[in-house]
């Protein structure tokens, strides 16, 4: 066993390292089918839903604000999440154990990434949120410039979480440390992935708990020294209550994942991990699916502007389709908290605070 685990692997193909980690079993074929049909179904609508958020943002000059060029790229992420999951469904079952280590490093990598950019878009998404709020603004004064550099480094930083594992921090040459779940990533990794995205949930968690305790505290102190009502055109609440629903789905999501992680990375050998490691990716799939849905349900002018773009693809000329994606979807009566108004409306308001 010395010996064993004193040489590397690398020449070896998956199966040498399933069979030694005991996971492979053999799946039924129907099921596997049945799996891959509503996997498929299931990305297909990831991949073209937040393909028309991105599309939404871009071509809506109401939507050109940090808040929603953070938000296009948490869409980006779950683009990507969809294309992982193609990757996977096509590359399991019978698929798995034929794989090189280079080949299981992509398919787990690219999970990886996309969970990494979504756990750090929703963190910057927080901070953005709190600048505005604390300023009392729709929307912060972070400057494109700084968005962009900010968005750069999100995906710089998913993209080395997502290779540290083939950069070296694996068990292919110390055997007696693979994990149940991931047969070639080291359990000391494991445990670093899944506490690290825990502490990130709590901060994030502790970031819209100030931020309500700060926006109840305001706005009852506001209410109680007028007796008009307050200009929710200018509240932050909206787009506040649209996050945390992400936030939320987020979270119940990919939690369980991260405890079932935990739990191997710390060797429980009496918690069949194995056995959950399908729920855990049907909840992953959930995640990116329900984020555009709830983009489009929380946000009446972005549904609006999906609608528009719906309908105007494959008619008219590309200047028409962005006029009428552009076109005010409000009426009078709609509540106009719900997203920023005009362009040069929100350029006044967004240098004005509530107490003005």
């Amino acid at each position: 066993m010395a010996q064993e685990n004193s040489s590397c692997h690398y020449n070896e193909t998956m199966l040498f390292f399933y069979n030694r980690s005991g996971q492979r079993h053999s799946l039924d074929k129907s099921l596997l089918t049945l799996v891959q049909v509503v996997g498929s179904i299931f990305c297909i609508f990831i991949l073209v839903a937040n393909c028309m958020v991105i599309a939404a943002v871009i071509t809506n000059k109401r939507f050109h604000y940090p808040f929603y060029y953070l938000l296009a790229n948490l869409a980006v992420s779950d683009f990507l999440a969809g294309i992982a999951y193609v990757y996977l469904m096509f590359n399991t079952g019978d698929v798995s154990p034929t794989l090189t280590i280079s080949e299981y490093f992509l398919r787990q990598g690219l999970l990886d990434i996309s969970l990494s950019a979504s756990l750090a878009n929703l963190l910057v998404i927080a901070l953005e949120r709190y600048i505005s709020v604390m300023n009392w603004k729709v929307h912060s004064n972070l400057t494109k410039r700084r968005v962009t550099l900010l968005i750069i480094l999100v995906w710089s930083i998913s993209v080395f979480m997502g290779a540290v594992p083939s950069m070296g921090w694996n068990c292919i040459c110390n055997l007696d440390s693979c994990s149940q779940m991931a047969p070639i990533f080291s359990r000391s990794y494991l445990v670093f992935w899944s506490v690290s995205n825990m502490v990130i949930f709590v901060a994030m968690v502790a970031i819209y708990m100030r931020i309500y305790a700060y926006v109840k505290r305001k706005t009852t102190m506001l209410m109680s020294h007028t007796s008009s009502s307050i200009n929710r055109k200018r509240m932050p609440i909206k787009l506040i209550k649209t996050v945390m629903v992400v936030l939320g789905a987020f979270l119940i999501c990919w939690t369980p994942g991260l405890m079932v992680m935990l739990l191997d990375g710390v060797n429980c050998r009496t918690c069949d991990v194995k056995k959950l490691k399908s729920l855990m990716l049907l909840l992953a799939i959930a995640n990116s699916v329900m984020n555009p849905c709830i983009y489009s349900y929380k946000d009446e002018e972005m549904w609006t502007t999906i609608k528009n773009l719906m309908r105007c693809i494959g008619n008219g000329t590309r200047r028409q389709r962005s006029t009428r994606a552009n076109v005010k979807p409000l009426n009078s009566d709609q509540d106009p908290g719900t997203t920023p108004p005009a362009s040069d409306e929100m350029k006044t308001d967004d240098n004005q605070s509530l107490d003005s």
